[in-house]
């Protein structure tokens, strides 16, 4: 049977936090009165800043793109398609109405282009055209989002197509929102398409096409570098936006606002509030090494262990720093072969005995079975070494 090590390591650092607690929403601020719902989260450690509405089910319009990018970057990281890679325009993905960037049936755009689209444009052909490269279909997609959100714990959000247009049972809510753009986040790369006020497409030719942010806070608002509008008559002026300052990301939500003005108002008193209020201080960063393991039967005695994200400590402005625990437990029962990127284990932040964060750790590198030589070679060793 395979032996695997439990790992319950308290690393005696003594870093300075503010009280890693999860603060209480402030439900009296008037940070979002003209919209149905928002959030503000720190985005490393998920704390909710301010909370309306947060879990009410609504039309997100085209803030569901942040879904079908999230998908796209996993695709990307998995080595499954490359930015390169030509995609093949469908009858079907260039008959999408709404935001699009007109895409002709038969045409090829790059995986990197139709990024551009999507994340600058909110194009819906574009999203379609990923989505069929993806998935397959859009209804395949649209299976792997809805099984993406289970995975994320969204329970007050459901899909029904890859663009946000309005369909019957297609909703979602700030809160979920939130979390969303905190995973699409952990592809530090995605900014470099949401955070670009304007770009250009079909450089060269007849159709050159301009991209003009539809996230008009990336050029106003210091420090924003995405994430997503939607409107529809129905949802009404959306956003899901974020914003860093030093170290310290904020993501924040509002769904249903009168109009583009209001939207982007109440947004950036959102941020405006959490960067005068609050402060991170950052523990380790994504894919730092946090452990080396020793694993039997493997082809690699050891492996190094590694965050899956960005981890901080939130504070309150002026509040007096305390210690914090970092403690990694790694899986006891894991399975050969493991592939890079796999869960391996969790990264708990501990103050005065009480769990404030909990992070995925993750395998740095492939790891296969040991062939029987190997094994045989290295008990050979073992015994040599204890005489």
């Amino acid at each position: 049977m395979k032996r695997y090590i439990m790992v319950a390591v308290a690393m005696a650092l003594l870093l300075s936090a503010g009280g890693g607690r999860t603060f209480a929403a402030e439900k009296t601020l008037s940070l979002a009165p003209n919209a149905s719902s928002a959030i503000l989260i720190e985005r490393d450690t998920g704390t909710v800043l301010f909370d309306k509405n947060s879990h009410k089910k609504l039309p997100p319009a085209s803030m569901t793109k942040i879904m079908t990018m999230i998908l796209i970057m996993e695709t990307l990281d998995s080595g499954k398609i490359k930015l390169t890679d030509p995609v093949r325009v469908s009858e079907y993905a260039a008959s999408m109405g709404g935001s699009q960037i007109f895409l002709e049936p038969g045409e090829e755009m790059t995986v990197h282009d139709l990024m551009k689209g999507i994340a600058i444009g909110s194009a819906n052909d574009a999203s379609v055209a990923m989505a069929e490269k993806v998935g397959g279909s859009e209804s395949s997609f649209v299976d792997m989002m809805n099984k993406k959100a289970k995975q994320l714990g969204l329970n007050d959000t459901f899909f029904k197509n890859v663009t946000g247009l309005p369909a019957a049972g297609h909703y979602s809510s700030a809160h979920d929102m939130a979390i969303m753009g905190k995973e699409l986040l952990k592809h530090e790369e995605i900014t470099k398409y949401t955070g670009q006020y304007e770009q250009y497409l079909r450089q060269n030719t007849p159709n050159k096409f301009w991209l003009v942010n539809t996230n008009r806070l990336v050029k106003f608002y210091p420090g924003t570098d995405g994430l997503k509008t939607g409107f529809t008559q129905e949802a009404k002026y959306c956003l899901t936006a974020t914003a860093k300052k030093h170290d310290m990301r904020v993501i924040a939500v509002v769904m249903g606002a009168p109009n583009p003005k209001e939207r982007n108002k109440q947004i950036t008193s959102m941020f405006d509030y959490a960067f005068s209020q609050y402060a991170t201080k950052k523990l380790f960063d994504r894919h730092q090494i946090v452990k080396q393991v020793k694993i039997q039967k493997a082809n690699k005695q050891n492996l190094a262990v590694v965050t899956s994200e960005s981890i901080s400590i939130l504070s309150k402005r002026g509040e007096k720093e305390n210690k914090v625990i970092p403690k990694v437990t790694v899986m006891p029962d894991l399975k050969m072969p493991i592939k890079k990127g796999e869960q391996v284990g969790m990264l708990s932040i501990v103050k005065d005995g009480k769990t404030i964060t909990k992070s995925p750790l993750l395998a740095s590198e492939n790891v296969k079975s040991a062939s029987w030589w190997s094994l045989f070679k290295r008990t050979i060793g073992h015994m040599a070494q204890s005489k």
